[in-house]
């Protein structure tokens, strides 16, 4: 069964850092795009940042100069690393993915997947 696994996040300090992970197991073709989401209490769900499997990099207003998204293809794993945090940055982080996994009979499945989520809290 094909998953999507995070991990990393916390309780830090205003300013501080932390690193995500997002890990893609099982069988799997290849994997498109990826990406980080969250979702902070009584607010929808939003894109953080985006990574293509060419490493083209997309980031919402809010991330843009404090945060860094990157993948390790070789791992099938997704990075975001996260600098300067802030309290409004407390929220679920979620990863999600573009995956191609063998389906019946020789053909090729393309399916949309999500993590089961890390909790990030910035408070002092």
């Amino acid at each position: 069964q094909v998953q999507l696994v995070e991990s990393g996040g916390g309780l830090v300090q205003p300013g501080g850092s932390l690193r995500l992970s997002c890990a893609a197991s099982g069988n799997i073709v290849s994997i498109g795009t990826m990406g980080w989401y969250r979702q902070a209490p009584g607010t929808q769900r939003e894109l953080v940042a985006s990574i293509t499997s060419g490493d083209n990099t997309n980031y919402a207003d809010s991330a843009k100069g404090r945060f860094t998204i990157s993948r390790d293809n070789a791992k099938n794993t997704m990075y975001l690393e996260m600098n300067s945090l802030k309290p409004e940055d407390t929220a679920v982080y979620y990863c999600n993915a573009d995956l191609v996994r063998p389906g019946q009979w020789g053909l090729r499945v393309r399916s949309n997947l999500w993590g089961q989520g890390t909790q990030v809290t910035v408070s002092s």
